[in-house]
């Protein structure tokens, strides 16, 4: 029997996980560390501050189609450097098996850039997420928002978990790879959908992606490229299609000078300011 695509083998076992977490920290327990969590602030609302073009910039130790990236990196300095050179947010992705992440990666970056106030770069839990228990954990953990991958999610199922998300004051970033799932994220209203340009099923790269969906948003709704992003030219091409941030893995995690790479990414000189040294006045 075919085990299906990679997608599909990442949340079976994903599935199993959450059974396991369940047991190790039982619902209640994991509701009272929510209710502790520092709060969330408004994931679109920072983006758009750094308006034309934002950047998301993600921790991301290993994938599926690449192996070992950094296995062994700091989150939580890596947060930083992420942090020191203006990013406006930072994803973290927390799936263990494929991705070697986990949670406490995301609370030591929402600890490490506590520090820069108000004007922080948002978080992002980029996990496969198909149970309320992961939102609670997101929360319990610090995001301010949860990627939502809508090729692993029953319509029921993405409109239940949008509505766990914002109950909790998070954001529903939601994923979309082609026309279909762009009409299904549209009819779920989606604030914000990121535009991945690889395809999760069995994890190529079209980066042609972004630019067959950019015009069927709706104006109003924040668009993101995803995936296959190395240089200020490709951030400038996705911007020039309609998108309004980006997301950068890889191609951070493996510069040698990830503040110097962010710096790249969003087209600024070491001259200009960042958030260490403008996020007081906000």
């Amino acid at each position: 029997m075919s085990e299906g695509t990679i997608l599909d083998r990442i949340v079976a076992q994903r599935r199993k996980d959450i059974e396991q977490a369940k047991r190790d920290a039982p619902f209640a327990a994991l509701q009272e560390q929510a209710r502790h969590a520092p709060p969330p602030i408004g994931f679109v609302a920072r983006l758009r501050s750094d308006a034309p073009m934002a950047l998301i910039a993600e921790i991301k130790r290993a994938s599926p189609s690449r192996g070992d990236i950094a296995p062994d990196i700091d989150a939580a300095e890596q947060g930083w450097r992420y942090a020191s050179a203006g990013a406006s947010g930072i994803s973290v992705l927390t799936e263990p098996t494929w991705f070697k992440g986990n949670l406490d990666d995301l609370l030591a970056v929402r600890r490490a850039i506590e520090v820069c106030g108000p004007g922080r770069p948002a978080v992002l839990r980029k996990d496969f997420i198909v149970d309320e228990y992961q939102v609670l954990e997101a929360r319990a953990y610090g995001a301010d928002a949860v990627l939502l991958i809508i090729s692993c999610l029953t319509e029921a199922m993405l409109r239940g978990l949008k509505t766990c998300i914002e109950d909790m004051g998070m954001t529903a970033v939601i994923e979309v790879n082609n026309a279909d799932e762009m009409a299904r994220a549209i009819g779920a209203g989606a604030a914000f959908i990121g535009v991945n340009n690889r395809d999760l099923r069995d994890f190529s790269v079209d980066p042609n992606t972004t630019g067959r969906l950019a015009a069927l948003a709706p104006v109003g709704t924040m668009l993101a490229a995803f995936s296959g992003i190395q240089s200020r030219a490709d951030v400038e091409q996705y911007a020039a299609l309609g998108a309004t941030a980006v997301l950068v893995g890889e191609s951070l995690m493996r510069a040698e000078d990830a503040e110097a790479k962010v710096k790249e990414l969003r087209g600024v000189r070491d001259s200009q300011s960042t958030i260490s040294d403008s996020s007081a006045g906000e």
